[in-house]
């Protein structure tokens, strides 16, 4: 499929994933007239990495832990550098308090909203 065709399936803009493909996270073959051909997987893969991302990971870490990732609901280990790790450790530990915070505010709002509707004014 051309880059506008995986744009309109995943829900990514072109200049994203050409900043994707620029960050070494996506890798496109390339046609006859060198126009870039993506292959059906290279949906699911802009998918986990649109996921990682709205996690907070940077997209260096992404890009070493995306081979581990290359089939839906699969994880391939690979050696792994201990480097690594602790950069994983670090992210999850910071995706961990921002669930919390949002928890937090999740909570809040929801006991806005139940005192705020006795109180909703009608038309």
């Amino acid at each position: 499929m051309r880059i506008g065709e995986l744009a309109e399936r995943t829900g990514v803009s072109v200049r994203l994933l050409r900043y994707y493909e620029e960050q070494d996270l996506i890798r496109p073959a390339r046609d006859e007239l060198g126009h870039r051909a993506y292959g059906d997987g290279s949906v699911d893969r802009v998918h986990k990495i649109r996921g990682l991302l709205d996690s907070g990971i940077p997209t260096r870490i992404i890009r070493d832990i995306l081979p581990c990732l290359e089939k839906p609901g699969a994880i391939h280990m690979r050696i792994v550098a201990p480097e690594m790790l602790a950069n994983l450790e670090e992210e999850r530990a910071k995706i961990k308090e921002r669930m919390e915070t949002m928890a937090d505010n999740l909570s809040a709002i929801d006991d806005y909203l139940a005192k705020a509707r006795p109180n909703l004014r009608q038309p």
